[in-house]
């Protein structure tokens, strides 16, 4: 029995010589003292074999064997405990002489900057949004807006159809039909949304942004739209800006205008931004068209409306000084976080 525990004193002194972390260390007071299966506390039980005489000299050696253990495990956990602690310190130390890791302050893209200011006026205005959908039927996109079945913009070449019956929308006016024959006059709405054409250059892409807007009520002129133009163009562009209509043509609309707009970078002296004009084209528009307003439903000898559309793109190309459009979708972010509002 003395010659076992003397052996279990020296096994513990050469295993703690070799232990260098917290969960060995745990490990080998287990398999020494905790517990009744550990090395030290199955000594009690062979205790009972021992003679007589013997047996309080052998039980003093080993409580004196665990109190010993017990002593020099419980110091070298100490240590232990030092070292990973300085350890852990120096893994996480910080360098406050090191420069910070730079953060990139994200931006909104000019389209949706000119966007959320377009609905801010519009909202000031007394006018709701409206989302609609972006694959459209016949019926909607063409039929209902009164564009006869000859029309170019039906064409393959110009619209993206996904059968003989729907397509990709080619503009926002179809808004128009789902507003008249959903909400109850007299209302006023804008509806912005992605369209898609098949066209591509400097100044078009297959899929671009529109805004539409549509009023419709009782005794609406064009006066109307042209006072509710006036305001929009001061609060986006320039207080001193100024709008004229020019006579146009679109088959939901009659009288049909192009709006222009005096140019906000020269005052209208002419510059290389209206091409020495002037005046810089934003939109079409006029009253809406009797067959639209009875193809949705309404009595147009009750109500009239005016509705105009213009590309968000284009404005914010203008408001940007952008000149290729392709700047707007190809991703370039050192291009984009110029444009910040």
């Amino acid at each position: 029995m003395e010659k076992k525990i003397a052996e279990l004193k020296k096994n513990i002194e050469d295993e703690l010589n070799d232990i260098k972390s917290g969960v060995a260390l745990y490990e080998l007071k287990t398999k020494y003292l905790l517990g009744k299966t550990s090395e030290i506390p199955a000594l009690m039980k062979e205790l009972g074999k021992a003679d007589k005489d013997e047996r309080p000299r052998l039980g003093q050696l080993i409580n004196g064997l665990k109190d010993w253990a017990s002593e020099v495990i419980s110091k070298r956990e100490a240590e232990i405990a030092k070292l990973e602690r300085a350890e852990r310190y120096k893994r996480e130390a910080i360098d406050i002489t090191m420069p910070s890791k730079k953060h990139e302050e994200g931006s909104l893209h000019p389209v949706t900057v000119v966007k959320n200011q377009l609905v801010e006026i519009f909202s000031g205005m007394g006018f709701k949004v409206l989302e609609t959908r972006e694959i459209e039927d016949d019926f909607h996109n063409f039929t209902a807006l009164n564009t006869p079945k000859e029309h170019p913009a039906r064409d393959k070449q110009d619209t993206f159809y996904i059968n003989d019956e729907f397509m990709l929308r080619t503009h926002t006016s179809p808004g128009q039909i789902h507003a008249m024959t959903s909400i109850k006059p007299p209302f006023k709405v804008i509806i912005p949304g992605r369209v898609y054409r098949a066209d591509d250059d400097a100044t078009h892409s297959p899929m671009f942004h529109q805004m539409e807007g549509l009023a419709i009520d009782k005794n609406i002129s064009l006066c109307d739209l042209q006072g509710m133009l006036d305001v929009l163009v001061k609060k986006m562009f320039s207080a001193d800006v100024k709008t004229r209509f020019r006579p146009s043509f679109f088959p939901f609309t009659e009288p049909s205008v192009e709006v222009d707009v005096s140019c906000f970078e020269c005052g209208g002296k002419g510059c290389k931004l209206c091409k020495g004009t002037g005046w810089i084209e934003i939109l079409g528009g006029g009253i809406v068209n009797r067959k639209v307003i009875e193809n949705c439903g309404l009595n147009p000898d009750e109500y009239t409306g005016f509705a105009f559309g213009f590309g968000l793109d284009r404005i914010a190309m203008l408001k940007f000084g952008i000149n290729n459009i392709h700047i707007l979708y190809d991703g370039d972010l050192n291009a984009l976080k110029q444009f910040k509002d």
